[in-house]
């Protein structure tokens, strides 16, 4: 089985080994501290665009996936604070599913595997997996039907992504970021839709990519970008607080490359956004690079 992002432990659920197994929960979310970067589901995209700057990320064989922004530096995730709580109001789909996932297996079979890692997983305190009948307990349904929608979500995911680079749409982007103490630095191998190329589609194009949704999910994206600017202010509090020094980072080392299959969206009951300050004193500019020079520094 692939490793998958914070996932220290992931084995196939079994009835008999995990028969007396419970899922003590948990408002932490300091397993995801480490991910610069997020898959994100379309359907996730509108609210999505609020908070994070939604990019696009070529893995493995050129295959484009979508992914959230969570930080600028390597191994560093600015919206999970010291104490493990999420400072934004909406949490991806990606970190919710956990710690259970779904993993491809021999055949194309799909199985559903659970982090033994997890500090909740335990035989004393929580919500238990099976009932004494070895059958599945309401919570453990819920979870296994949030992995199925998910499922369905990345693969409608995948489609999209496959009709952006089918239409030539996106083209790369390089940000740079100038902080409050002079310092500036470069993201790049970011891929965005060129909205002048959608302008630039038929009639029978456009109204495809209207009839199936996905044309808000494009707008949203290109809404989103402005979210640049409040990821480098963040990272100037980071290090206003810590006094620590910005680093270059690469394109963002997103969570999709992990499973094949990524579970989806789905609703998330709101909960409160924690406030954040922007920095007059950072910005960041973003500017696309030729076509040309963009398909030449694609990466897997």
């Amino acid at each position: 089985m692939a490793a998958v992002m914070f996932y220290e432990k992931p084995v196939l659920l079994n009835r008999e080994a995990h028969k007396a197994k419970k899922i003590s929960p948990s408002n932490s979310y300091a397993f995801a501290g480490k991910a610069n970067s997020l898959y994100l589901a379309g359907v996730e995209f509108i609210e999505a665009c609020k908070e994070y700057p939604i990019v696009f990320t070529q893995v493995g064989q050129g295959k484009i996936v979508p992914v959230a922004m969570m930080g600028l530096r390597e191994g560093e995730n600015l919206f999970v604070g010291a104490d493990g709580k999420w400072a934004a109001g909406y949490v991806p789909a990606f970190v919710r599913r956990y710690p259970f996932v779904l993993a491809e297996l021999e055949g194309q079979q799909m199985g559903v595997c659970i982090d033994e890692g997890y500090a909740g997983l335990n035989e004393k305190d929580g919500e238990p997996l099976f009932d004494s009948k070895g059958n599945n307990t309401p919570f453990l349904q819920n979870a296994l039907d949030f992995l199925n929608r998910y499922q369905v979500e990345y693969m409608r995911t995948d489609r999209f992504c496959q009709r952006l680079k089918d239409l030539g749409l996106l083209m790369e982007m390089n940000a740079k970021a100038d902080l409050f103490d002079g310092t500036s630095f470069m993201v790049n191998g970011l891929m965005v839709v060129d909205e002048r190329k959608l302008l630039q589609l038929t009639d029978a194009q456009a109204l495809e990519l209207y009839r199936s949704g996905e044309l808000s999910w494009i707008y949203a994206h290109l809404v989103s970008l402005s979210n640049l600017n409040r990821l480098v202010d963040k990272l100037a509090d980071s290090k206003r607080a810590t006094g620590t020094v910005a680093a270059p980072v690469a394109a963002p080392a997103p969570a999709a490359a992990a499973p094949a299959a990524a579970p989806a969206v789905l609703s998330q009951k709101a909960t409160p956004a924690c406030t954040n300050t922007a920095s007059s004193a950072t910005k960041t500019v973003a500017s696309p690079a030729p076509a040309a020079k963009a398909a030449s520094k694609a990466k897997a």
